[in-house]
């Protein structure tokens, strides 16, 4: 699994000219779901994005976590992360899951974040034509691929 966390001050996603789900301060999560993802991959992950200090505390310095801060997570299915550019100029997506196989690890995500977060989060609809739109706060980005660990 990869995920491109995004720390922001406002995200949205919007579908069919209706928004779906929002969030104030918090992360704008693209979760980019491959055939080779377990359960082990979505706690593992869960932890690290809950866990990450990346929001400011009295000094500036990126010492406190989204708990730390009321914030909150949109969490955006995303297979073009998982997109190869090796040959040519059109991407291919074959690492990228399959819906029978990515819809319920995202079901599983979104319910594992929900659990270690403490509380409900946004989502969008997977496979839908989402419009997304976030103020990154920073900016800070930051990529976490579950697969490297090390």
């Amino acid at each position: 699994m990869i995920a491109v966390i995004q720390r922001v001050s406002h995200a949205s996603v919007t579908i069919d000219e209706k928004i779906n789900g929002e969030i104030a301060i918090g992360y704008m999560v693209l979760l980019g779901i491959t055939h080779a993802d377990t359960q082990e991959d979505i706690e593992w992950l869960s932890k690290k994005i809950v866990g990450l200090r990346v929001f400011g505390d009295e000094d500036g310095k990126m010492n406190l976590d989204l708990n730390s801060v009321g914030g909150n997570i949109l969490l955006i299915s995303q297979f073009t992360l998982h997109a190869s550019t090796k040959k040519g100029n059109r991407p291919s997506f074959l690492e990228a899951a399959r819906p029978e196989i990515a819809i319920p690890l995202y079901k599983k995500m979104t319910a594992q974040l929900e659990f270690d977060l403490g509380k409900p989060i946004e989502t969008g609809i997977f496979g839908a034509d989402m419009k997304i739109l976030l103020l990154n706060d920073g900016p800070v980005t930051i990529v976490i691929d579950s697969k490297n660990r090390i």
